[in-house]
């Protein structure tokens, strides 16, 4: 039979239509302004499905209606060779934010990223330890793929050939505006698999979609008052009697202490781990907590969850865990609920029932050339690439609820989280080290409903030492890593004053802290924010701003730049750290006045100013109306039930409010409204002078502060 060129056209084209399908969307309104849809088969693993999610409906509720964020008809799916094709539109004023923890770049579009757990490798290409496929546009939506892949995302990169809205067509031998990467209309993303989960969350503003995809998350999570403390993780080797001595050098030095961390010699063996206490190092471990406890110190231990062949734990989980080895120890797959419950019997009976607070859960991030390889395979049937894009947030799942079984709220650091951590009591951290990028790290944590800190570990002068110091004491956990080599906050001895004030100023704000973690519970409001994220600091309105001029309109300019080097703490606080070498920087102000945090003056309004703190000050603003709560300086942070006063500051001149939330500080009851949350209010009387009021608690309700209240009106 003669084969025409025809009939191989056709069976080509029938295969095509075999091997591809464009998928027809159902979209479903799941939550108020939160929509679902399911392209092709979606696996029976995804990221939400690990961390176990708990959507908070009622806040949720409370948050404004909203509307789609675009026309369901320009979302085009396809499942094609078993891989699925998403494409979204994108208006020519958008800019995207999220996309992972990045720490080199807060705008996200046009780039190229394979979203990978991973180490942090000096490259934002999607390669990083919390790889989040979730992004927020400017416009006010967000996007989740809620898939346990490897997936590539090209953020406003590809131009189709039907694209509606094609890039202007330009001759590089003559047109000097030629661009090697046009303008895209859309966000493409291949996922490596039959299917996925979609989720869209509306909103006004980009702040409203991030509150969405946190309190569908859970909300997020409020750390214990101890936690919030200062802490100090020791030398890898140190004994239980040089940890106490340690605790008791802060005393002499009268330094911030409310945990310790303590590193790899508490194993028996430790790469790959027995978790069983070492015999010569800590005999008495139980006795070492409780002197800790008696010290109002909490301890968290280091682990990392690979299974050393000389520990108990290794013959009741061998057949449990996956087909490779990292440093000799297997794998243990965590789906599994026998081994999640040989796990807990474990680490209940020999570290929590003996007052261990917490852990710091190491190497679960990468690099590929001691992780599993993608080819391992688990006894779940799970492969070792979707393993390897949940294995942090199974391990943060499972811990944490431990401790929330036993009614005692834990707060501790992980190296690889994903989507749905936001209600997770973790703080990722890593071995990078640049302290500009780290706080671009920590402005992108605020779009993923991550948490990160800028951790300290050592210093080449006191200068970066100081500055160092005074970025961790203004992030989520106050923190000096000092495992590697014993240094201590007063290392630097000409600048321990400096330091040491910094660190109580931290503790001093601990009530309005502790209030905007609550806002991060209740409301979905990340507590360290991105200026985008912020009222009168609006990407999009700076569209229609004039010309985008460094002469002509220098505010607008700045916005449509990347600002990564400030951000907001909490409602009123903007936080503008300064780095080595410099004795002044820019700080850009949002709309509306703004006062210098120590003194009051006003500083300005809507514009680009420039500020010379000295050493011995990082440099803090807060907004007109903005009420700051405070208490006394005191080493630790409030224990259960202990009673402090409350100073109350307010900045400017216009009336202003704040909720001054506080519970017990170490159980979980406030889920149960057991919490106290009070109305601090300034007004104006009839006569134009400010006055100031705090609502009285609800009876039976904890809460913390005296009667008396010291209030201190900061603008003159």
């Amino acid at each position: 039979m003669k084969i025409t060129k025809n009939i191989i056209i056709a069976f080509y084209l029938l295969c095509l239509a075999f091997n591809a399908s464009a998928q027809s969307i159902n979209w479903e309104e799941i939550q108020n302004g939160i929509w679902k849809a399911s392209v092709g088969v979606p696996e029976d693993i995804s990221l939400l499905k690990m961390a176990d999610i708990q959507p908070k409906k009622e806040a949720l509720d409370n948050l404004p209606d909203a509307t789609f964020p675009f026309s369901k008809d320009k979302i085009s799916t396809e499942v094609i060779d078993g891989k699925t094709y998403l494409r979204f539109p994108l208006t020519r004023e958008e800019q995207l934010y999220g996309l992972g923890l990045n720490f080199k770049t807060v705008h996200q579009r046009g780039r190229i990223m394979t979203l990978h757990v991973d180490h942090y490798g000096g490259k934002d290409d999607g390669r990083t330890h919390a790889p989040v496929p979730f992004y927020v546009s400017s416009r006010g939506y967000g996007v989740l793929i809620d898939a346990a892949r490897y997936i590539t995302v090209y953020a406003g990169t590809g131009v189709r050939v039907d694209t509606e809205d094609p890039p202007v067509l330009r001759d590089r031998n003559t047109d000097k505006k030629w661009d090697p990467s046009p303008y895209s209309d859309a966000v493409e993303i291949l996922v490596p698999a039959k299917g996925t989960d979609i989720y869209i969350y509306g909103g006004s503003s980009p702040m409203e979609a991030v509150q969405r995809y946190n309190l569908y998350n859970g909300g997020g999570y409020i750390p214990p008052k101890w936690g919030l403390g200062f802490t100090q993780r020791v030398p890898t080797l140190y004994s239980q009697d040089d940890i106490i001595k340690e605790a008791t050098e802060f005393v002499e030095h009268d330094f911030p202490l409310s945990f310790i961390g303590v590193e790899p010699g508490w194993h028996s063996m430790a790469y790959p781990c027995t978790f069983e206490w070492d015999e010569g190092r800590f005999p008495d471990p139980k006795k070492f907590n409780t002197e800790l406890i008696a010290m109002g110190i909490r301890s968290n231990l280091w682990l990392n969850p690979f299974v050393s062949p000389v520990g108990s734990l290794y013959p009741k989980v061998k057949e449990l865990s996956g087909s490779h080895t990292v440093w000799n120890g297997i794998v243990p797959d965590f789906t599994i609920k026998e081994t999640r419950d040989i796990f807990k019997k474990h680490f209940v009976d020999n570290h929590l029932s003996i007052g261990v607070s917490g852990y710091k859960i190491d190497e679960v991030d990468g690099f590929d050339r001691w992780l599993w390889p993608d080819v391992a395979t688990f006894p779940s049937g799970y492969s070792g690439e979707q393993m390897r894009q949940v294995y942090g947030l199974l391990v943060q799942e499972m811990t944490g609820k431990w401790f929330k079984e036993l009614n005692q709220r834990t707060y501790g650091l992980v190296r690889a989280s994903n989507a749905g951590a936001s209600s997770l009591p973790y703080v990722i951290y890593n071995d990078y080290y640049s302290h500009r990028d780290f706080i671009t790290a920590l402005i992108n944590s605020s779009f993923i409903g991550v948490l990160w800190t800028p951790e300290v570990r050592a210093s080449k002068t006191a200068e970066e030492w100081v500055r160092r110091m005074q970025s961790v004491c203004f992030s989520p956990m106050a923190m000096l890593n000092a495992w590697a080599d014993g240094t201590k906050p007063w290392s630097f001895p000409e600048v321990e004053t400096a330091v040491r004030d910094v660190a109580n100023l931290r503790m001093q704000l601990l009530p309005y802290i502790y209030s905007t973690f609550s806002q991060y519970h209740f409301e979905g409001l990340p507590p360290f924010r991105a200026m985008n994220l912020v009222d009168g600091f609006s990407f999009e309105q700076q569209e229609s701003a004039g010309t985008l001029s460094s002469t002509d309109n220098p505010y607008a300019m700045a916005i449509k730049k990347e600002v990564k080097d400030q951000y907001m703490m909490g409602d009123n606080m903007l936080v503008a750290p300064m780095f080595e070498g410099e004795t002044e920087r820019k700080v850009i102000l949002p709309a509306g006045k703004w006062y210098d945090f120590y003194d009051g003056k006003y500083v300005g309004s809507n514009e680009i100013i420039t500020v010379s703190p000295g050493l011995e000050k990082i440099p803090l603003f807060v907004r007109d109306g903005g009420i700051i709560p405070m208490m006394p300086v005191q080493r630790q942070a409030p224990a259960k039930g202990e009673m402090v006063d409350l100073e109350v500051r307010h900045y400017g001149t216009k009336e202003g409010s704040f909720k001054l939330y506080d519970d017990d500080g170490t159980s979980f009851d406030f889920e149960k409204g057991d919490y106290s949350r009070v109305d601090i209010k300034v007004i104006k009387d009839k006569k134009g002078n400010l006055k100031g009021s705090v609502s009285k608690p609800e009876k039976g309700k904890p809460y913390g502060y005296n009667k008396q209240v010291s209030w201190k009106f900061m603008t003159k």
